[in-house]
């Protein structure tokens, strides 16, 4: 079997706990060598999920042979099949491009970019060199996500109509903190210390609405199946003051036969409602939700008929990131529709419109025309 030489660009982004692992784990993989990025300003602490703590866990943990001080080095050195992404959003046009130029294929985690014209860059940079860019969506592994997205094709609920999506807790590094694939939480760290990682510093490319509206932009293209067309974004920091960056962000989006309600926020402990995503068709809605700890499908059709739909497992082989990319390479079978980069740049001008929009007040349109690459 093939063995695929993979390297790990940044630790900002403590996804690559879990990331990593699942490239760790797999029989065709080898873990060869990592860098981070240069932060704009220096950690307060090491803490869980703060970037030296997550570079040590990959070390450490993930059985990472070699540890860089300047990515470019590595890349130059190291002839690697793949890099995992996983720094601050603000260097990921900076990173793809580096591994263009050395013909490196990316997987980089969610979101693609801090904006659209980001996302451009790192497009025709993998254009031109001939590589492949996958952007991970954790959303893109739940059962009951897939599952509902059958539903709707199977025109269950009729034509969808609007999409409600809510997600977040108290902070990538706040007190309710805790990530998969890692059993320890942040708790504990004080304002400041959170507000000196990148998280919390809007020309880094933090904020709530880029860290969790980005999964609602993703779900509601994946599900209406149209190209959005005008955007209204709102953004507050409303308990964190010690960062610049946003803790709540909120985006409404206009399809040409539809709308969604995308949520995202840092300041919140428990939603007290399912979060989603929610659906609303012509003929029923569906929620996506947990019931006794499992995932399922609820159909509300109104005055109590109510089906809810058992979710099946993920397929044998391609259940995580690792194993779909893998699976993809060896057999050259397309990726799961929401991971390829042409999926992706339609995501990314729905984000972009909101958070363009959430800065000036006013309604954006999506930039459906400017993405003509080559």
């Amino acid at each position: 079997m093939k063995k695929y030489r993979i390297g790990i660009i940044g630790f900002g982004h403590m996804h690559i706990n879990n990331v990593g692992a699942l490239f760790a784990k797999h029989p065709q993989v080898e873990m060869v060598a990592c860098a981070d990025t240069l932060p704009a300003r220096p950690e307060l602490r090491k803490a869980p999920y703060t970037r030296e703590w997550n570079k040590e866990f990959a070390l450490n943990e993930m059985g990472v042979a070699k540890a860089y001080d300047d990515y470019q080095e590595m890349l130059d050195k190291e002839n690697l099949d793949i890099v995992i992404v996983t720094s601050e959003n603000a260097v990921h046009a900076d990173i793809v491009e580096a591994c263009a130029k050395v013909g490196t294929s990316v997987c980089i985690e969610k979101p693609m970019a801090p904006s659209l014209s980001d996302a451009l860059r790192m497009a025709r940079a993998c254009e031109a060199a001939g590589t492949e860019l996958v952007v991970n969506w954790p959303l893109t592994w739940s059962p009951a996500a897939r599952k509902a997205q059958e539903l709707i094709e199977e025109g269950v609920i009729g034509r969808v109509l609007e999409l409600k999506w809510r997600a977040g807790h108290t902070g990538p590094l706040g007190p309710s903190a805790a990530h998969e694939g890692v059993s320890e939480t942040a708790e504990g760290m004080t304002g400041p210390e959170r507000g000196a990682t990148w998280w919390h510093q809007a020309d880094r490319g933090g904020g709530a609405l880029l860290d969790f509206c980005c999964y609602g932009a993703m779900v509601s293209y994946w599900y209406i199946g149209q190209r959005a067309t005008a955007a209204l974004g709102m953004k507050a920091n409303l308990n964190s003051h010690w960062g610049d960056a946003e803790d709540n962000g909120v985006i409404l989006v206009r399809f040409p036969e539809a709308m969604a309600l995308l949520e995202g926020t840092w300041s919140t402990f428990d939603h007290g409602v399912p979060t989603g995503p929610i659906v609303y068709g012509t003929t029923g809605t569906l929620v996506v939700e947990s019931r006794d700890g499992k995932p399922v499908v609820r159909l509300e059709r109104g005055h109590g008929q109510t089906t809810i739909y058992s979710v099946d497992p993920l397929p044998e082989g391609r259940t995580n990131i690792a194993e779909e990319y893998v699976h993809h390479l060896e057999t050259g079978e397309p990726l799961h529709p929401t991971l390829p980069l042409a999926f992706n740049l339609d995501v990314m001008a729905i984000l972009d419109a909101g958070a363009r929009s959430a800065s000036t007040g006013q309604l954006e349109a999506v930039r459906t025309a400017t993405w003509q690459i080559g």
